[in-house]
Parts: C-alpha cells; sequence; structure tokens
C-alpha cells in the first residue's frame, strides 16, 4: 500500500500530460502560463494576507481573546464544552498558524493523549480558517459582498466545533 501511495503523485501528473499530448495541447506552455497566473494571485494577495495577519495579532496582543474567553468558560462548562479547547474554536477561524499554537499549547500543558489535545486536534481538522480564506482570497479576487460566505463559513466552523468535542469525548471517554 505504501508503494502504492508514493507513486500516485507521479502517476497523475504522467496522467495529465499524457492527456494534454493526446488533445494536442502544448502541455509546457500551458503549465508556464499557469504558473505565472499562481505568481500574479500571489502578489495580489499579499496587502490582505499582511492586513488580515495584523488585525490577528492586534486582537491577541489586545486581551481581547483573553476577554472572550473569560466570558465564555461559564458557558461552555455549562453546556458540558471543555473550556481548554475554546482558545482553538476561537483562532481556528481566524488563522491556521495561530490555531496551530494554540494546538501546540494544548499539546505541552496537557500531553499529546490527552482528551483536550484530541478534541482540538479533531477541531483543527474539521474546520476551516474561514475569516482568513474571505480576507485573503475574496479580497484578491476583489469580491466584496460576503456577507452569506462569512454566514455559511462560520456556521459550518461551528457545527464543526460541536461535532469535533461530540465525536471526539463520545469515542474516547
Amino acid at each position: 500500500m505504501q508503494q502504492l501511495t508514493s507513486l500516485i503523485i507521479p502517476l497523475l501528473i504522467l496522467l495529465i500530460i499524457s492527456y494534454g499530448l493526446i488533445k494536442r495541447i502544448a502541455v509546457y506552455e500551458e503549465f508556464v502560463e499557469g504558473a505565472k497566473e499562481g505568481f500574479t494571485i500571489a502578489v495580489n494577495i499579499i496587502p490582505y494576507l499582511v492586513a488580515m495577519l495584523f488585525a490577528i495579532a492586534i486582537f491577541r496582543a489586545s486581551g481581547a481573546l483573553d476577554f472572550i474567553l473569560t466570558l465564555l468558560t461559564p458557558l461552555a462548562t455549562f453546556l458540558g464544552f471543555p473550556a481548554e479547547v475554546i482558545p482553538m474554536g476561537l483562532m481556528r477561524p481566524l488563522t491556521g498558524s495561530g490555531s496551530v499554537g494554540v494546538l501546540a499549547e494544548l499539546i505541552n500543558t496537557h500531553g499529546d493523549d490527552s482528551i483536550i489535545v484530541k478534541t482540538a486536534a479533531v477541531m483543527f481538522g474539521s474546520t476551516e480558517t474561514t475569516l482568513y480564506v474571505l480576507a485573503v482570497y475574496f479580497g484578491a479576487v476583489k469580491i466584496k459582498n460576503t456577507a452569506y460566505a462569512i454566514q455559511a463559513g462560520l456556521i459550518a466552523d461551528l457545527a464543526g466545533f460541536i461535532a469535533a468535542v461530540t465525536v471526539t469525548w463520545w469515542y474516547f471517554s
């Protein structure tokens, strides 16, 4: 099985090139053109990326995260939601690297085999950096009306968080 998985990417590339040759497509030229477009897009998203990272840094440094945690902890405890994973729930929609930092902090605090870390890891894998994606990618392609996308993304994140807690605690408890 491991040998098969190591061959999947090269076989996929070979399949794409073969298909292009059969259809008489200039595969290399198309690849170079796509790479140019990718570079242009990468340059276009830099201002949005910087703005989002700046906003996240201000959010954390201002103490707003700690204030929100203080407000949410009693409610989470009442609902049976582990308060230790609330920071993951707050950071994950904002930033991938910030949520990796939260996960690393939880691992250092609770150990890598604890139910808290397993819950946070499932949260990490079952949700998206919704606000980051909307700010950076929607901004880069000049989409202005993001209200429904924000609502749908955050509702999906909430569903992922609830499912992660429920399934992890059910499975590992």
